[in-house]
């Protein structure tokens, strides 16, 4: 059984395209700087996996967009 499951995950984030999208723009930054763990310790030894934990301990949020505002991602 996969450790967090995708059920309790979905409780965090309200949709699978969502999950993802926040959890792989975590686990890259967690690949680029080691340093910057939000947990004590880790389950995973995966970079994806870890941000997968964090959702799941509610330290990783998705924020909401405001309709006026431009983000640095989207230039």
């Amino acid at each position: 059984m996969l450790y967090p499951s995708i059920d309790s995950l979905l409780t965090k984030i309200d949709s699978k395209y969502s999950l993802v999208s926040v959890a792989a723009k975590r686990a890259r930054s967690l690949q680029e700087d080691e340093t910057t763990h939000l947990l004590g310790s880790y389950v995973s030894h995966k970079y994806v996996g870890r941000a997968l934990e964090e959702i799941h301990d509610g330290q990783l949020t998705m924020k909401e967009k405001d309709a006026g505002e431009v983000y640095e991602d989207e230039v």
